[in-house]
């Protein structure tokens, strides 16, 4: 997997949710729900979605609250996995 470019990077940002956030070779999203039931909800939608695409987040949970962090592991920067999964991410937080 190769990794994108700093303009291919800005450019796919402006393709997924504005509340996504670059910090060094990661993209980052802090999400607050209603309740530990929901994040853990939200958390198990994103699983399903990850695991069949093959590429898994970083992510903490703490009750309601959700921090996710994407980046390519086996590239050690972001690639179009991480694009894509994001893209992913906003589809199911449409839900919530």
């Amino acid at each position: 997997m190769t990794n994108l470019n700093k303009q291919e990077i800005q450019d796919r940002m402006k393709e997924i949710d504005v509340l996504w956030i670059l910090e060094g070779k990661f993209i980052h999203r802090e999400i607050i729900f209603k309740d530990f039931v929901e994040a853990f909800s939200f958390m198990t939608a994103v699983a399903m979605i990850a695991e069949k695409s093959d590429h898994h987040p970083n992510w903490k949970n703490v009750y309601n609250n959700v921090t996710i962090s994407l980046n390519t592991h086996d590239a050690d920067g972001l690639t179009k996995k991480d694009f894509q999964l994001a893209k992913g991410i906003d589809q199911i937080l449409k839900n919530y």
